[in-house]
């Protein structure tokens, strides 16, 4: 069987340097690169006709059930990281398609959660601008030390980040469903309650796994709590958010700002009441995009293709 292979959203045009493709190729194998995102569902499933191995970046395409019926032809697809909300595994199951995962970047998205943070307290995008337009400082920030961190979600993303407010001094507090006042000590933190935490925290962040139960966790309630000096991050996923919460809540001046690296729909669409909205930064979900994480990405997911190649898959997930 001669296979057909297809690497998703590489806006950047680098997946050829990261992996051997070439050696795919000289086994017969078809490779072709899409950099841009699909317009829709349709469009996706008229472009992967007669594909029998996808390689998906994180989450960037959706990969419902209603998607795979359409795509009779594939037979693996794999996914950048080793978990991915976009991609029904139960269906794809179902259909006869494994499903594999790549190693991945433990240090990309904490570095990036900080440095937004860093940028944010200290209005450093703003100031960029300003400086550039001729002028000689414009705002005033405030520091971090002394300062209360509320991490929503301890796992390993929010640990990192727990460990990083320690060494600028802060004091941690942590909150998720199902957290343990021993397991937040041994990060560093201290559990409290949701409600506590929004209304002690200078800066709240977010670093839970979206699910139906943590969807809109933040909402007006938390952000009137968070209150006029407090700092929203979320470098996690947008849903955890109400947009339209939010929004208001920069715009009425409910919370002091918000640094965002996600949002509902991505790529961001131009008119969003996000970009207009005041003292926020924002990037076009950057999390995972460095070179050391690429190389992992794109590296795992050439050693999955041979290995299903061979027979023998590896790092396959499952409903």
């Amino acid at each position: 069987m001669k296979h057909r292979l297809a690497i998703l959203d590489d806006y950047q045009d680098v997946a050829s340097g990261f992996a051997d493709w070439a050696a795919l190729e000289a086994q017969g194998i078809t490779v072709t690169t899409f950099r841009k995102p699909f317009a829709s569902p349709e469009a996706l499933v008229s472009a992967l006709a007669g594909i029998t191995i996808v390689i998906a970046m994180r989450e960037r395409t959706a990969f419902p059930r209603e998607v795979l019926e359409q795509l009779p032809a594939l037979k693996l697809l794999v996914t950048t990281g080793m978990a991915n909300a976009a991609i029904d595994t139960g269906a794809a199951a179902d259909l006869g398609i494994t499903v594999c995962g790549t190693p991945g970047s433990p240090a990309a998205a904490p570095e990036l959660t900080w440095g937004l943070l860093l940028a944010l307290a200290r209005h450093l995008p703003a100031e960029e601008r300003s400086l550039r337009a001729g002028t000689w400082q414009s705002t005033v920030g405030f520091e971090l030390a002394g300062k209360t961190l509320g991490i929503v979600g301890l796992g390993k993303i929010g640990r990192r980040i727990a460990g990083y407010g320690k060494a600028f001094g802060m004091d941690v507090v942590a909150w998720s469903q199902n957290l343990t006042a021993e397991a937040a000590a041994s990060a560093g933190a201290r559990l409290v309650s949701k409600e506590e935490l929004f209304r002690a925290a200078d800066v709240a962040t977010l670093h839970l796994r979206l699910s139906a139960r943590s969807e809109n966790v933040v909402d007006e309630p938390e952000l009137r709590l968070l209150g006029p000096e407090g700092l929203l991050v979320n470098t996690a996923r947008g849903p955890l958010v109400n947009q339209d919460a939010l929004v208001r809540a920069l715009n009425g001046g409910w919370i002091r700002g918000a640094a965002l690296d996600v949002f509902d729909q991505e790529p961001l669409q131009a008119g969003h009441p996000l970009l207009t909205a005041p003292n926020t930064v924002l990037s076009p979900h950057l999390g995972y995009v460095t070179t050391e994480s690429y190389r992992q990405f794109y590296g795992g997911a050439f050693e999955d293709v041979t290995a299903w190649l061979a027979g023998s898959p590896v790092r396959t997930i499952t409903a």
